[in-house]
């Protein structure tokens, strides 16, 4: 026992080793875990690169660029998040460092306390759009810092560079906007004479050229991604959206915003939207939490370590990392009081928090490297288990086989029975099947689903909808919906039931769970449905009319009789 103390707490001296250690658990964790449906997608932008997407500005397709060097691979396709992730820890390591935070252990506990929480582990495996947002949001408070801190204003042009950071920051999310308030905090508490300076007001000046392709590009798509996640995020209507995929319905018919008007919260769900909030953000932290609750019975040692960390930090560094926590936590929390929020949203806190809790568990700091190990065993047993489906979870509980499982399969049998075009009901069965290839590039047939990127016709075109009424089309569809196409019959279907530790297995035509081979425990259950025009002949002849030279021969016919 002696001995394996003694080895963590070595470790825990050590900011490099954390860094390389955290860096090989993700190379090892990307290559275990199967691709997630939202990462799918994301790497479907990378085949089209763009200034922006409907979902979100272009940085995490960038990440995706290695879905190209082997497709099908998730660790190729992981390759951008996993240097991204690593420079965030060199980035950190840095700004803890500037900050005043030299003394050890507490430099590598604050290090390991931040990187070993769930969120911090998780974005250096998953490609999600916060893997970018949170290596701009710690280079941006390096800068700001440096600004700050600089003897009689000369170091102030580096505003110019925390600008820039945050111009790349929202060209990775747009959430990186919370880092104007944290600017400003810090400006009227450290160093009001700047806001007389041009230096400030160029940093932002940088931050909207650096920012303005995107926003050029919103300009010109009717303000899709800002309308989409403004109303995703506040939970409020923003209006029509028209894709041009909407003309496969025959008509333009304009999606209904992503959200309505948000029906007022009672005092009762506000307070429990407010306390689910905060047990999310307190569960982050995973198993250290549970010694920084045993901090207080240390004899004072915990009281002290907290004022040394005090003393470390310089003045612009404490304002500047207080708000960095708790700007994210504010604005979150007053949304969750009145509606939902994703878990990941205000993740960003925990940069400006990591040092606060190193300080307060410094005393077991043995204890505290030991839960943040523990963190690393659990969620690589959560990544052995996506890649075996080995432990006996729960349906509910096992999100992660429910967006991994049996994808592959599906795509090759998509591929099997090759009738193009080819649609999905949904963007993530989409983007899973254009991942692991089944074969034609895989669409999302709108007004069926909530809409998507697909529904711009870039990373997939869009068929005319003559030429659907000639050729046909395929759908897969999840779970038991059986959509009825207008102006198409349902003329072949199969259904594909997904079970784990099984095989595929195929019933023809529509069928229900008691045909499943896991009777009620199965994970997925596809349709694959064939649709044809409801009169052929008609719409060939409405398609051969349509045809240019067809024209050309009716008119010459009716100039001809006339």
């Amino acid at each position: 026992m002696n001995s394996t103390s003694a080895r963590l707490a070595r470790a825990v001296r050590s900011p490099l080793g954390i860094v390389i250690a955290v860096t090989l658990w993700r190379v090892l964790a990307a290559w275990l875990t199967p691709v997630a449906q939202d990462e799918a997608y994301y790497y479907d932008w990378a085949r089209a690169l763009a200034w922006g997407y409907f979902d979100h500005p272009p940085g995490v397709a960038l990440l995706g660029l290695g879905v190209q060097l082997l497709p099908g691979s998730a660790l190729a396709a992981r390759l951008g998040a996993l240097l991204v992730s690593t420079l965030t820890l060199l980035a950190l390591w840095r700004l803890y460092y500037a900050c005043g935070i030299r003394r050890e252990p507490l430099l590598s506990l604050s290090l390991l306390l931040a990187a070993a929480t769930f969120p911090g582990l998780i974005s250096g495996v998953l490609t999600t759009p916060d893997t970018m947002l949170a290596l701009f949001w710690v280079l941006a408070l390096h800068e700001a810092l440096a600004a700050l801190q600089g003897e009689d204003g000369r170091q102030r042009w580096r505003w110019l560079t925390a600008g820039a950071a945050t111009g790349l920051g929202l060209l990775g999310k747009y959430t990186m906007v919370m880092i104007g308030p944290v600017f400003l905090v810090a400006l009227l508490s450290v160093d009001r004479r700047a806001l007389r300076t041009p230096w400030p007001y160029l940093g932002g000046l940088i931050a909207l050229l650096v920012f303005l392709p995107n926003l050029v590009w919103n300009a010109q798509h009717d303000w899709l991604s800002l309308r989409f996640q403004f109303g995703h995020g506040f939970t409020t209507d923003t209006g029509a959206l028209s894709l041009p995929a909407d003309r496969l319905l025959g008509a333009a018919v304009p999606h209904a915003g992503e959200h309505a008007s948000a029906v007022p919260a009672e005092t009762g769900e506000r307070l429990t939207g407010i306390g689910n909030f905060i047990l999310v953000q307190l569960l982050f932290w995973g198993l250290p939490l549970l010694v920084a609750l045993a901090a207080p019975f240390t004899g004072g040692r915990w009281v002290r370590s907290l004022a040394e960390l005090r003393d470390a930090l310089s003045v612009p560094a404490r304002v500047l990392l207080g708000a960095a926590a708790l700007t994210p936590l504010v604005l979150f929390g007053s949304i969750a009081a009145g509606g939902s929020i994703e878990a990941n949203w205000p993740a960003l806190y925990i940069v400006g928090a990591a040092p606060l809790l190193a300080a307060a568990v410094r005393p077991l700091a043995r204890w505290a490297a030991a839960g943040a190990i523990a963190n690393v065993l659990l969620l690589s047993l959560y990544a052995a288990h996506a890649a075996t489906a080995a432990l006996p979870l729960p349906h509910k509980a096992d999100r992660i086989l429910r967006e991994t499982h049996g994808y592959p399969a599906l795509a090759a049998r998509v591929a099997e029975i090759g009738h193009a075009p080819l649609f999905a009901d949904r963007y993530q069965t989409a983007a899973m099947l254009n991942f692991y290839g089944a074969g034609a590039p895989v669409g999302q047939w709108p007004g069926l689903t909530r809409p998507s990127e697909y529904g711009l016709g870039e990373i997939v075109p869009i068929p005319q909808l003559e030429q659907l009424r000639q050729t046909g089309f395929t759908l897969v569809v999840w779970k038991y919906a059986v959509p009825k196409i207008p102006g198409f019959r349902r003329t072949e279907s199969e259904t594909l039931f997904d079970c784990r530790g099984l095989p595929l297995h195929r019933v023809p035509d529509i069928a229900w769970p008691d045909a499943s081979p896991c009777g009620d425990d199965w994970l997925h259950v596809w349709r694959i449905l064939r649709y044809e025009a409801r009169h052929p002949a008609k719409a060939r002849k409405s398609a051969a009319a349509a045809r240019p030279e067809d024209r050309l021969a009716r008119h010459a016919s009716e100039a001809r009789r006339g």
